[in-house]
């Protein structure tokens, strides 16, 4: 009689036959096995890519830590699986499993997606059908889990609103924590399924998609949004933490090679530069900053955990945080004796950050990293990003006397109302940064140039601007292409065909549920990959169901209309974004938020929180209207 497999044993067999079977196993240094019996609720974390980029976000990291750290909770991780190991699990029955403990999806009380961009949208269908869950939210019943969703592109919740029972707008560290209490609550009560859904959805900054209800104008926009549950309430306010958590230090360590393998610390969180492109920059606000003792206890700690030799100082702009010099420094003389290369990302295009970056032990290892997003004063007029040509110039010949050899150089094309003398302009840039090297460093050094495609995004100043046509994408790649082909100029581009998605996923209504749903049942998934997107089978999604895509990516927005994500407060008013829009078509730059206030309205709303924690010179006690 043959002896019936375990599910830990099917999956033994299935290993050796998948590339990188390390991405499967578990087991690694600092991961938590907890005793399933012994805890109330068991949270399944869920990143819905492959392990390699999915185990070092930073997100899932702290949500992790935070609730292992609860005697009550346990909280596994799972990833998507890649396509070779996805067919045999399927070929083999198997479900989709956490990496820990190897228990299926189906055993866990809640499900949490992270959803840091938009690509993921069919890896999400893809992981809840291996898992054998319906997908959609409104045919999930009382005994399974429940499927909450959170990250930047939950700023727009709405294509994705079937399939999310609750959407999580804003910062998890504390709510995460409500909504598992809550869950409890409703267990130990029997209650119904709807009755879990109306309790969470008094949590603030909890979005129950089906308590709402959409009416569309006969040309396609929408009439209105409105609650159809008594538990609905609008707007939807996000949440924030008035001050930092203590950072993740005991970092999960991998047995195979990822992208960022190494220990990432959050000195700084939200941005005062104000660029009218930057999603990030807008939804993130306030600023609030941990102390230089607390930084340095926990790389001390991370590094005693992991054994990593590289640490990454992360923010969005780190040569903004108040005390850097002090932190660097404190570094710097700490581990002057020791194997350890500390990065930091997203450093001001100034002489500053040169000189910071100059103390850093092991730094010129990947080049330095500067974004001018653009190229000529018009251009930085529109997107608010007051940076000259001078000050680029100075600023590379700083860093190239000082012994780095390579700078990388971030622009975007396709911004309202550029032209091909702005790409031209880009252009020239690249290649009178590749001459003052030369003067300063010799035909060693080198110039990447990545130009990626602007997407306007929801709460952002350029949320009304229509996506720049293909063609006339296309015909400034064409540009940057032939004009940049010196061996020492490396260029990147984003395919248009990218761009197009992104536009359509971002800025879309709840009707792109049903594209989402259509392209995953034709075989999209794994969309971010290059050589697993297919173009054709979205637009013919698109074509199914009866929606034009190019009223979703090339249509600008009038002032007047309802957006698909007006009922989301980032904590930003939309009178603001008016503002910053109106400024763009003047190319009229707006101060940092360091030296003036511009009552964008992230404190007033947000009053009742620590506001000494936060950079922001407005009182929190007073509200200036604009």
């Amino acid at each position: 009689m043959p002896t019936t497999l375990t599910l830990s044993q099917k999956i033994d067999q299935i290993l050796p036959l998948v590339q990188k079977p390390g991405r499967y196993t578990g087991g690694e240094l600092n991961s938590v096995v907890k005793d399933w019996q012994e805890v109330h609720t068991r949270v399944a974390l869920l990143f819905p890519d492959i392990y390699d980029i999915g185990l070092p976000n930073l997100g899932m990291a702290i949500l992790y830590d935070l609730l292992n750290k609860r005697a009550d909770v346990l909280a596994e991780r799972c990833y998507a699986p890649w396509v070779d190991m996805e067919a045999l699990m399927r070929q083999n029955g198997i479900p989709l499993y956490s990496l820990e403990t190897r228990h299926p999806l189906t055993d866990f009380d809640i499900i949490g997606f992270s959803l840091p961009y938009e690509s993921l949208y069919t890896n999400v269908l893809n992981t809840l059908d291996l898992a054998g869950l319906p997908l959609l939210s409104a045919d999930r019943g009382k005994d399974q889990p429940l499927v909450i969703a959170g990250g930047h592109a939950a700023y727009n919740p709405e294509p994705m609103h079937a399939f999310i029972d609750a959407f999580v707008i804003g910062e998890g560290e504390e709510v995460i924590e409500e909504i598992v209490n809550t869950y409890q609550q409703w267990k130990e009560g029997g209650g119904l399924r709807i009755d879990l859904l109306t309790a969470l959805a008094g949590i603030p900054g909890v979005y129950i998609p089906s308590f709402y209800s959409v009416d569309y104008q006969l040309d396609g926009r929408i009439s209105t949004l409105k609650p159809n549950h008594p538990a609905g309430s609008l707007p939807i306010q996000k949440r924030i933490v008035g001050k930092l958590p203590p950072p993740v230090t005991n970092f999960i360590v991998p047995y195979i090679e990822i992208v960022h393998d190494r220990v990432a610390i959050e000195i700084m969180r939200g941005c005062t530069r104000g660029c009218r492109f930057c999603h990030a920059g807008m939804i993130n606000r306030p600023v609030r900053e941990r102390p230089v003792a607390e930084i340095l206890a926990a790389v001390d700690a991370a590094l005693q955990a992991t054994g990593h030799q590289e640490v990454a100082l992360l923010s969005l702009s780190s040569s903004d945080y108040t005390r850097i010099e002090e932190l660097v420094d404190g570094l710097a003389k700490r581990y002057a004796t020791e194997h350890i290369v500390i990065s930091l990302p997203s450093l001001r295009i100034e002489s500053f950050s040169v000189q910071i970056m100059d103390k850093l032990k092991g730094s010129r290892l990947g080049g330095f990293t500067l974004a001018p997003e653009a190229a000529t004063d018009r251009m930085r007029g529109i997107i608010n990003k007051p940076v000259s040509t001078q000050q680029l110039m100075d600023t590379a010949r700083a860093i190239y006397s000082r012994g780095w050899t390579t700078i990388k150089l971030y622009f975007m094309i396709g911004h309202p109302s550029e032209t091909l003398e702005d790409v031209q302009a880009i252009i020239d840039l690249c290649q009178q940064v590749y001459r003052v090297g030369r003067e300063v460093a010799g035909g060693r050094v080198k110039v990447h140039a990545g130009v990626s495609t602007f997407v306007p995004k929801a709460h952002t100043p350029f949320q009304w601007t229509a996506c720049d046509d293909p063609d006339s994408v296309r015909k400034k790649q064409d540009m940057l292409r032939s004009q940049l082909r010196n061996p020492n100029i490396k260029l990147s581009w984003t395919d248009t065909k990218d761009t197009q998605m992104e536009a359509w996923l971002s800025r879309g209504d709840r009707r792109l549920s049903e594209v989402i749903l259509q392209a995953w049942r034709s075989g999209a998934k794994f969309d971010a990959w290059q050589d697993q997107h297919h173009h054709d089978t979205w637009l013919k999604a698109f074509e199914e169901i009866d929606l034009d895509p190019a009223f979703y990516a090339f249509r600008a927005r009038t002032l007047d209309e309802v957006l698909p994500w007006d009922h989301i407060h980032s904590g930003v008013r939309k009178s603001y974004l008016l503002a910053e829009y109106s400024n763009s078509l003047l190319g009229a730059f707006r101060e940092d938020c360091r030296q003036q206030c511009h009552a964008c309205g992230i404190v007033p709303l947000f009053n009742d929180q620590a506001a000494e924690d936060w950079f922001c010179p407005l009182p929190a006690n007073r509200e200036v209207q604009i």
